[in-house]
């Protein structure tokens, strides 16, 4: 970890850290048997903070650079106890490396679903998970708040706590922004940057920073995404009726004795409209006068039914009588949201044509009494 040069063999006079680990944030130098010198020289790089103890007490924090241990440029250190004596002989001193870099790539993610309420589904189960990076802002704090006299501290210590964090900081932000589960993946970006900002101060109390935080996936339960599949093809498929025929014809076609059976189907109608002719006269019979084709009464009308969102609840289905009913009763308003199957997303009962009408039929006056 650490290389320490000998003057003399007896007193430290290089100090300095680096660092191969990837995963230390704080590593002390040990004190033990090693008086500093007076004029020792300490080496900060970048991406290091070096804090020195004394006694138990922080006494300075060191930001890159060299620095020679001397009252010149300590002079926290000399309103110590024992340090009135301009350093003319040893002393010994804890001094503790901080790792002032990023730490990317970290992972978090929601151990148990979180129950937020949707606008179109009602009450839905979700979880997510994505990465953050964390660096120590302010190594005294940290020191003095998380550390402690750990000698070796790793980000495998404070990981744990900085998820529940912000686990604990998306489940409000998801439960308060209030957006539809089909909208959050085009949200996800403003989303990270929300959770990051309020979780900012408290990770200052640990002198620690979270400088970016992503939102990789937020997924449903599996039987909820099974339904969503189901709905999604239905709106590809469209009309069902031909598509159960395409795929009747593709398959028969696929199929050999299925093509040779179609084949024959066709040359048995053939032979039977050539007879049919025949038997009228001439070599394909007299053409006998085109009759119009008999028309087919139009379907029948589709009978809509209606589901209605109020007070973060969904209630229906209903008939379009019982919604006239509802409209007499006061009910069911202009601004009441409706939705009705292969209708777009949630629309004001004013804003449905079928529905519209309702709201313009006015009841006679009331008889006089």
């Amino acid at each position: 970890m650490g290389i320490f040069d000998f003057l003399s063999g007896e007193f430290i006079d290089v100090i300095h850290w680096t660092d191969d680990t990837r995963d230390t944030l704080v590593w002390r130098f040990e004190r033990e048997a090693h008086e500093i010198k007076y004029g020792a020289k300490l080496t900060v790089r970048e991406g290091q903070a070096a804090v020195f103890v004394h006694e138990g007490q922080l006494a300075d924090v060191f930001t890159p650079g060299l620095y020679m241990l001397e009252t010149n440029n300590m002079p926290i250190l000399t309103t110590l106890q024992h340090w009135d004596h301009g350093f003319k002989s040893p002393f010994k001193s804890e001094i503790y490396y901080v790792n002032t870099t990023r730490f990317n790539d970290l992972k978090w993610g929601t151990k148990n679903p979180i129950i937020v309420r949707d606008p179109e589904f009602g009450p839905v189960r979700l979880r997510a998970y994505g990465t953050y990076s964390v660096r120590v802002a302010d190594p005294a704090v940290f020191l003095r708040e998380i550390v402690g006299t750990d000698g070796e501290f790793t980000m495998d210590e404070i990981s744990y706590q900085i998820r529940n964090i912000i686990v604990q900081e998306f489940s409000r932000t998801i439960a308060r922004a209030q957006i539809p589960v089909l909208d959050m993946a085009a949200n996800t970006r403003e989303l990270g940057k929300l959770v990051a900002s309020e979780i900012a101060a408290q990770l200052s109390e640990y002198g620690l920073a979270i400088p970016e935080l992503y939102i990789e996936n937020i997924s449903l339960p599996p039987a909820v995404e099974e339904v969503l599949d189901k709905r999604s093809s239905m709106g590809v498929i469209g009309n069902l009726n031909e598509y159960m025929q395409f795929q009747a014809a593709e398959g028969l076609g696929r199929d050999g004795a299925g093509a040779a059976a179609i084949q024959a189907g066709l040359g048995a109608g053939l032979g039977m409209q050539i007879g049919a002719q025949a038997a009228q006269g001439g070599p394909w019979g007299a053409q006998p006068a085109p009759q119009a084709a008999p028309i087919a009464p139009p379907p029948p009308p589709v009978e809509h039914v209606w589901h209605i969102a109020a007070n973060g609840e969904t209630t229906g289905p209903f008939s379009k009588a019982k919604m006239g009913r509802m409209v007499t009763e006061g009910t069911l308003t202009r601004e009441t949201y409706v939705w009705t199957p292969g209708q777009d997303g949630w629309k004001h009962a004013e804003d449905v044509i079928e529905l519209a009408q309702l709201f313009t039929v006015s009841p006679p006056p009331p008889p006089a009494g």
